[in-house]
């Protein structure tokens, strides 16, 4: 793996698998949070009311630290598991897979539900493009306003992300630097004057 990039996907979307009358829909989204998480399977939850289980699969953070396999109430191992290993297997990160499952009265037994959650989760996953990301180290600008062209000028050229700005007598700003460009942002920012760099808090 690049230590510059991550990968993950850009669009949420949506597959289904079928077996014995089992309708199984997987749900694909890019997430950067748990509550992000949270605010998307209770969105399905209401637009799914007669649906028998919601099992779920997510890895978070560029470093894929944060994780979840959740099988709401199918045998062990037998859900969550199989849709975390797919997000695994193509090396994602940021995304969250959900498998809504409406039960067809027949039992699907364990390699059976493994199949199934795997395999929609696949599925879901071929629908989107992924995308290479640059992994950002998160830095805290501190300026007067009348240096704002020059900073936004370095952020632009080497493609950093804005997180956060407030302006009250000076303008302080949240930036993530691409990880791979870090030494030549940082050497830039520090030849303005008066413009402050530090970690945030």
């Amino acid at each position: 793996m690049d230590p510059h990039f991550y990968s993950t996907i850009e669009k949420p979307a949506i597959a289904e698998f079928k077996d014995r009358g089992s309708r199984f829909l997987a749900y694909s989204f890019p997430v950067e949070s748990v509550d992000a998480c949270k605010k998307l399977i209770a969105g399905l939850k209401k637009e799914h009311p007669k649906a028998v289980h919601f099992c779920v699969g997510y890895r978070i953070g560029v470093e894929g630290l944060v994780f979840k396999a959740s099988d709401d109430g199918e045998p062990a191992g037998s859900a969550g598991r199989p849709i975390l290993g797919q997000i695994d297997s193509k090396q994602l990160t940021n995304v969250m897979v959900v498998v809504v499952r409406y039960f067809g009265g027949s039992l699907l037994g364990v390699p059976g539900l493994i199949n199934a959650y795997k395999t929609a989760t696949a599925l879901a996953l071929q629908l989107v493009p992924i995308v290479q990301k640059p992994i950002e180290l998160m830095y805290e600008l501190n300026f007067n306003y009348h240096q704002m062209n020059d900073v936004m000028m370095i952020v632009k050229q080497y493609n950093c992300s804005v997180v956060a700005q407030e302006a009250q007598l000076f303008v302080q700003l949240k930036i993530g630097i691409p990880k791979s460009r870090i030494e030549e942002v940082l050497n830039k920012l520090n030849d303005l004057r008066d413009v402050k760099v530090k970690l945030p808090s």
